[in-house]
């Protein structure tokens, strides 16, 4: 049984959002959604991490690529029998729902916690918009029936860096993998392309999302004095060791008898029901191309997040290498 969740805030001062339950001119939400996909600063010059301009450039950034769109307004279309069963099979909702949840409530735990008042505004409305995400997903499964599980009890951190942390570097990894195995159920007819459509800002926000957490990162790398920075490191390491050891562990779970408690593994669950047939260098670089897709309307001075694409590329050279091996060396051993 769902439990409906609180209710939406309004977002931060400033923003306009679309009145709910009224329908907004499609007009104005089509140039909303191509403001959020395309953004200049105009600061002059170079944006070093660190720097005022850099925070400023990085707080200018998120207010305004800001999509005004309204989870209660969002008209679901109606689906066919099947593509509704493929939908509702999916093992990704609770997991979802959790995942935006938690999201919510560390970002917002560490954005209260900054001193430095632009960093706190964005990263106080990423976490305003992780909350309207999971209002989305409680739109999207109410409109077509889907049942979920009881939301486990939402704690605020006492360590709000590592949970911002934790936190950004999850959704580095997780939306990079969402960005392609969305275009593939986009190819693939998976879902109809109206339901595609329909979800396909918040898809974008998450690269709204990621884009900042990578920009914050290099800004407080920056910003530290020298002797906190190896014990700053020793965390983004220990951060990758506990995610890794998370997902390794969730999915040795995924068909265990625990398998419906298992909230933190986006990837692995949509990957298998979308993709289960889809070679897996294939995929790493459909990946990789909507990666780059979804960046490049963004102002080429911020940075974006490195790590997973690097880790995809590296395995993919490695899987390329090994075919090529396999293709000289498969002969020699068919002669014998």
């Amino acid at each position: 049984m769902m439990h409906e969740a609180e209710l939406l805030p309004d977002p931060p001062a400033g923003l306009t959002m679309a009145v709910e339950g009224v329908p907004t001119d499609p007009r104005l939400l089509e140039a909303a959604d191509r403001a959020a996909r395309q953004w200049l600063s105009a600061e002059y010059g170079s944006l070093p991490p660190g720097s005022a301009e850099h925070a400023r450039a990085c707080r200018a950034m998120f207010r305004e690529t800001f999509n005004p769109y309204r989870p209660a307004v969002i008209d679901w279309p109606v689906l066919a029998p099947e593509a509704r069963q493929r939908l509702i099979s999916l093992p990704i909702w609770d997991i979802a729902v959790h995942t935006e949840g938690k999201a919510r409530l560390r970002m917002k735990a560490y954005a209260d916690t900054n001193p430095d008042p632009d960093w706190r505004e964005a990263v106080g409305l990423n976490a305003w918009e992780e909350s309207r995400h999971k209002h989305v997903l409680s739109r999207l499964v109410e409109a077509y029936g889907i049942t979920l599980a009881p939301e486990p009890e939402y704690k605020v951190p006492r360590d709000t860096e590592w949970a911002y942390l934790v936190t950004g570097y999850s959704e580095c990894i997780d939306s990079f993998f969402a960005f392609g195995l969305f275009a593939l159920a986009r190819r693939s007819g998976f879902f109809p392309p109206e339901l595609v459509e329909t979800f396909e800002p918040v898809i974008q926000e998450e690269c709204r999302h990621i884009l900042l957490f990578a920009n914050w990162l290099a800004a407080h790398r920056a910003t530290l004095p020298w002797w906190k920075r190896p014990v700053f490191e020793a965390r983004v390491v220990a951060v990758w060791a506990f995610l890794a050891a998370e997902r390794i562990g969730l999915a040795r779970g995924m068909d265990g008898p625990d398998a419906a408690k298992q909230d933190n593994n986006f990837t692995l669950t949509g990957s298998q029901a979308v993709a289960d047939e889809m070679d897996v260098a294939t995929l790493m670089q459909l990946c990789l191309e909507e990666n780059d897709r979804r960046f490049a309307g963004y102002d080429a001075r911020l940075r974006r997040p490195t790590t997973t694409p690097a880790l995809a590329r590296t395995a993919l050279a490695v899987i390329r290498t090994w075919r090529g091996v396999g293709r000289v060396i498969r002969p020699i051993f068919s002669r014998g």
